[in-house]
This record gives C-alpha cells, structure tokens and sequence, in this order.
C-alpha cells in the first residue's frame, strides 16, 4: 500500500500549494481593492484554533475545491497498469508517395503480440477494390506488409491498418477503409504518354483486318515451250498477281509499340529468270510474317518483321524493316523494305497525310521484282482509310506500275480492319 498513500500524500501536497498560491493572491487582490477604494471592517479573527492534526493550515473553501478538483483530475488521466499491459498497439509512420510499377513496404512496430490473431494491411487500388497484404517480421525492421508492384499504379492507392485479437475481433488501428490513408505513386513519362495513345485510340488495342489487291505489270512477248509445243516460240506473258492477306495487330504503347502477325497467300504469273518453260512462270506464296514496332522516340519507330513462306520452289525465307518518323498514329512519313528468298525485293516509302479525324490519304511509291521476275519495276500508289467509328474502317488503294516504258498496268485493292 506504499504506492497510493504516496500518491494520495503528494496530491494533497500539491493541493495545498496550489490553494496557498491562491490564498496569497486573494490577500494581495483585497490590499490593492483597500488602496484603491473605501476601507471595509477587519476580518474578525475565527475563535477555533488550527487544528493539530495538520502539518499546513486551514485551507479557504474556493481553494479547498480547487484542489479536491485537481485531485480527481490526476487521478483520471493516471491509466492503471492492468490495462496497458492488456491492450495491444501498432506504431507505424506513414507512407507519403511511392515509386509506380514498384513494390511498396510498410513497416510498423507492433507490442504484445500475445494479444493478437494478425495485423494486416489492408489496401484500395485504382480500380477501387480491396485487398490484404499481413504483416510479418522482417529482417531489417520490426514487421513488414508488402504490397506487389502490378498494384502501385498512379495516381495514388489508399491504405488502413487493422488487427485481430484472440477473440476474433477486428478493428482498425491507422485510418479506416471509410477514411484510408492515401499514398501518392506519381505516373512517371512512360505511363503518361501510353495512357495518353490509348485514350486517343479509344482504348482499343487490339486490331483486326484483311485485304486484298490485284496488281498488273502490262504484258511481255517471250520465247516460251509448253509440253504440247516444245519448240520455242513467241507468247505474251501478263505480268501479274494478286495478293489475299488477314493479319493482327496488338499495340502495347510502351517501348514496344505494336507487335502484328501476318498470314496471305500470293498468285500470278511473270517471266522468270533462267527458263523458257511456261509453266513455271505460274508463282505464287503462302507466307507468314510476325512483327514488331519498336518506339525510339516520340517521332521515330522503327519495324522489324521475319517471313516465312513457301513458294513455287519450296521453302523460303525472308526479312523486312521499315523506320516511321512523326505522329504514330497520324501523319507519319515511312521507309521501308521487304526480301524474300527467291520471291523478290520490294523497297517503298510512303507519307500518311491525317487529312481529318476520319480520313487518312497516303501516296505511295515501290519499287520491286516481285513476284519472282526478271526485272524491277516502279509502282506509284495511292491510298485512302476512311475511320467508320465504333472501330471500323475501310481502305481503298489504286495506282499504276510498270517495268518497262513500253507499258504497265493497273493497281485495285482494299482493306476492312476493325479495333477492339
């Protein structure tokens, strides 16, 4: 019993002291009320003596409920030792920004974990669901929740902190999911410019499409056989081929731009090089080509793609590469080329013009000995895409070639692609 009585000694001490300061600024108050207005009667001395029993004087009424006052007032803020050890507690500094695309650790100290089930962090992320990272003991600190890197997307994520007891019982200990802490994750270049593309592009990353065109070259009169006819004589060979192509094309909008597989099939026929035999100036292709587009900078790109193909001789294979300079998805100017084993070259340069939000007018120039024949030839094209909204579109080529001055002809094709 040593502990209260001491207590209870010294809040009387310090009630006492206080009611003597008080005391003396009561007397001090009434000499200047007696200097500064008309003399009032002497107190009549008291006719009880001190009492023994105290070490201090009698205290005045208004200074003895002034310290019974300050007594209880001690006394309630004082918490009793039973209850600090029941009660468990999480100290945590909080997070104020975090790096995007990167794990996010919060650390926090936790007491008397006897009294407790778990402590978990509990977060929000952009998409506005809720998700648990527990704490556990780290290495490097008291204990760590960690939360993955595919969630510290900007502009901010929000976080509280709850714990379980033993009963089962679970209550929130820094912020509430009604009032979360939120944490900054700032959007670094990367993100803002692919989250800009993808609005502009409707969020839709995805594109279908197939095409087609037919492309003639004019006529050339040649020695040929047949196997009815083995002696050489004249015959016009058309130069000429059509081409059927469906393709796909995902766009990341980050360093890798576009990534699109190509599929098609190539038919005609030309004088090749090496033989009088008619019949194997009938070429043709299957391919496939997958490709990439890589961003450089804002302005540049540059395309990479590989091609497969079996062709009139067999397997083949070939290589392509095209460099895009200005607005990706606008007005852009493209040199590029294409080679396939056996099949031909093809080299180009092409301006896409974005006359308005719905059409795209390009004028094309190729030169190439595609497919499979004996000579180059200059192609001048010209191609328009109409955007029909909801991701529809619609293209339109034409134009004319030839590999000799003498003659050529006409090019027609189109293309229906759809985004999604």
């Amino acid at each position: 019993m040593v502990g209260p009585i001491m207590n209870a000694t010294t809040t009387k001490r310090h009630a006492w002291i206080i009611a003597a300061a008080c005391s003396a600024l009561g007397v001090l108050g009434s000499g200047w009320a007696s200097a500064q207005g008309p003399s009032q009667a002497p107190a009549q001395p008291s006719s009880q003596p001190p009492s023994s029993a105290s070490a201090h004087p009698a205290l005045p009424p208004s200074a003895s409920a002034a310290a019974s006052s300050y007594a209880a007032t001690i006394a309630t803020a004082r918490p009793t030792a039973t209850a600090q050890a029941d009660t468990p507690s999480v100290h945590h500094a909080p997070v104020s920004t975090a790096r995007a695309h990167e794990p996010l650790n919060i650390k926090a100290s936790i007491d008397r974990t006897n009294q407790l089930r778990a402590a978990t962090v509990v977060y929000q992320i952009a998409d506005g669901s809720w998700h648990e990272a527990p704490f556990q003991r780290a290495s490097e600190g008291p204990y760590l929740a960690i939360l993955p890197a595919d969630v510290m997307i900007g502009p901010s994520i929000a976080y509280t902190i709850e714990i379980e007891d033993t009963q089962g019982r679970r209550f929130a200990v820094f912020a509430s999911r009604e009032a979360p802490h939120r944490v900054q994750v700032p959007d670094d270049i990367a993100d803002l410019r692919e989250r800009a593309l993808a609005t502009r592009l409707d969020n839709r990353r995805s594109v279908a499409s197939a095409s087609g065109e037919y492309v003639y070259f004019g006529s050339t009169t040649t020695q040929v056989t047949t196997p009815t006819n083995s002696v050489l004589h004249s015959e016009k060979v058309p130069d000429q081929y059509y081409r059927v192509e469906g393709s796909y094309t995902y766009r990341p909008l980050g360093t890798i731009a576009e990534f699109s597989i190509r599929i098609g099939v190539v038919r005609g026929t030309s004088i090749v090089p090496g033989t009088t035999d008619r019949d194997k100036y009938d070429v043709g292709l299957n391919y496939g080509s997958p490709s990439v587009r890589f961003r450089l900078d804002d302005a540049w790109h540059l395309e990479t793609s590989l091609v497969t193909s079996v062709t009139e001789l067999g397997f083949s294979a070939g290589a392509g590469g095209a460099l895009l300079v200005g607005d990706p998805y606008g007005t852009k100017f493209t040199v590029g080329f294409e080679t396939i084993q056996t099949f031909g070259s093809r080299f180009y340069s092409r301006l896409d013009i974005l006359a308005n939000r719905t059409l795209l007018i390009s004028p094309i120039i190729e030169v190439t000995d595609m497919p499979h024949a004996d000579r180059y030839g200059l192609r001048l094209l010209g191609e328009m895409r109409f955007d029909l909204g909801s991701g529809f579109g619609v293209g339109l080529r034409g134009g004319y070639q030839a590999r000799l001055s003498t003659g050529g002809g006409p090019t027609l094709g189109g293309i229906l692609a759809y985004a999604f």
